[in-house]
């Protein structure tokens, strides 16, 4: 069932003015969310020396992030499916405020723990109600490009609020880069509750009928694709920097080079995504998931060839994105009257996929293949996705053969 939107009419001037502010603000959330996420990455040594736990103990403040995105998505969809969506958002964004000054506070390592498990609840729950907010407020042709403009927060604080926030972390201490994060929370409260327009919520929502999205198959499917398919690029994108040292034989120095192409690409991507989704959703995932498979085989290929293999890191993550904005207007699309949760879900979609990929990759480097191995893991892992959307493609086959055939 698709999304509802807005009525097919080109809006006027003030209205696309206040269109655009709105979509941008929705997109600072993202770019707030993007910042904290992968923050804590570049940070694990002075995190690690504040709270008086070794790096791979620090480690596990990333998996309890993305444990709080897995649980938080369905969870706090289920539970806000009647309420208004500018209300949930700003609700939403609070409870991330507040995460992240408890994180920037912390005086131990387990509540720090607590604080990264917090902040990530509200993240999947956050872009999937942004995204629905975003795809009503625009004509249905410009559907993907909104929802990706929502997604480019994302993507651009890998570009910019991560760096930022490590460059100040490093040098103002750990907790200020929580607390920026915090701050930045706050303005995205202000701007969503000035631009983002009010909306009653719906009467006919419920958590019981949020949960009738675990009832489609083709939910399943596109989870299932979204959890496989994108772990592809996490196995490369986790292990970059040995591989380019080791493999590639460059200096330690080529490696935030390296990640800037990542950056960029991931920003690329994202704006690519928007164009193509409004072209067609479903054969632009297609597109992508084959696309990243050949680009990853590519990659664990010219490895060895250092400064050489810089234009395929890149390619990476732009067909990456597009995967990501693809598979969320896809959920969007096929979680009928379970709107909230189907779009939610993406997100915890996507983290599985990071454990996955970060995974898989650590095992072929610890069983002795190198560290092109996970580039042909994450090819794998990229074109068993393919696999399970073209599944998806001949369920929706059949079950439209079936519809036509008892239609009298």
């Amino acid at each position: 069932m698709p999304v509802t939107t807005a009525p097919d009419r080109a809006p006027s001037r003030a209205t696309t003015t206040h269109v655009t502010l709105a979509i941008l603000a929705l997109a600072t959330g993202g770019f707030t969310i993007g910042t904290t996420e992968f923050v804590t990455m570049g940070l694990l040594p002075e995190i690690a020396e504040g709270v008086g736990v070794s790096i791979p103990d620090a480690g596990h403040l990333i998996s309890a992030y993305a444990v709080g995105v897995v649980v938080g998505a369905p969870v706090l969809a289920f539970l806000g499916a009647r309420l208004p969506r500018r209300a949930l958002l700003l609700a939403l964004m609070g409870g991330y405020t507040v995460a992240n000054a408890l994180s920037a506070v912390a005086a131990g390592f387990g509540l720090l723990t607590l604080g990264r498990f917090v902040a990530g609840l509200p993240h999947g729950a956050y872009f999937g109600v942004a995204s629905l907010v975003a795809a009503g407020l625009v004509e249905p042709a410009r559907k993907g490009r909104a929802v990706a403009t929502v997604m480019l927060g994302l993507s651009v604080a890998n570009v910019v609020g991560v760096p930022a926030a490590t460059w100040m972390g490093q040098h103002l201490g750990w907790r200020s880069a929580f607390l920026a994060v915090a701050v930045l929370g706050i303005v995205t409260a202000l701007l969503v509750l000035a631009f983002v327009p009010s909306s009653p919520g719906d009467p006919h929502a419920s958590g019981r009928r949020e949960l009738s999205a675990f009832l489609s198959a083709q939910v399943w499917l596109t989870l299932l694709a979204g959890a496989i398919g994108f772990g592809g690029m996490f196995a490369v994108y986790t292990y970059i920097a040995p591989t380019i040292t080791r493999t590639g034989g460059l200096d330690s120095s080529a490696v935030p080079v390296f990640l800037l192409a990542f950056g960029t690409g991931m920003v690329a991507g994202t704006w690519v995504a928007g164009h193509l989704a409004d072209w067609s959703v479903f054969r632009s995932l297609l597109g992508s998931a084959l696309g990243m498979g050949l680009v990853l085989l590519l990659f664990g290929a010219v490895a060895p060839a250092g400064w050489w293999s810089l234009p395929v890191a890149f390619l990476v993550p732009v067909l990456g994105s597009v995967l990501v904005v693809n598979l969320q207007l896809r959920l969007m699309d096929v979680a009928g009257d379970a709107q909230t949760l189907g779009a939610a879900m993406n997100h915890a979609s996507l983290n599985v996929a990071n454990a996955l990929g970060a995974w898989l990759g650590g095992a072929v480097i610890a069983a002795g293949w190198g560290y092109r191995a996970p580039a042909v893991v994450g090819a794998a892992l990229s074109l068993a996705g393919l696999l399970v959307l073209l599944g998806s493609a001949l369920l929706h086959r059949r079950t439209a053969v079936r519809t036509f055939s008892a239609t009298p």
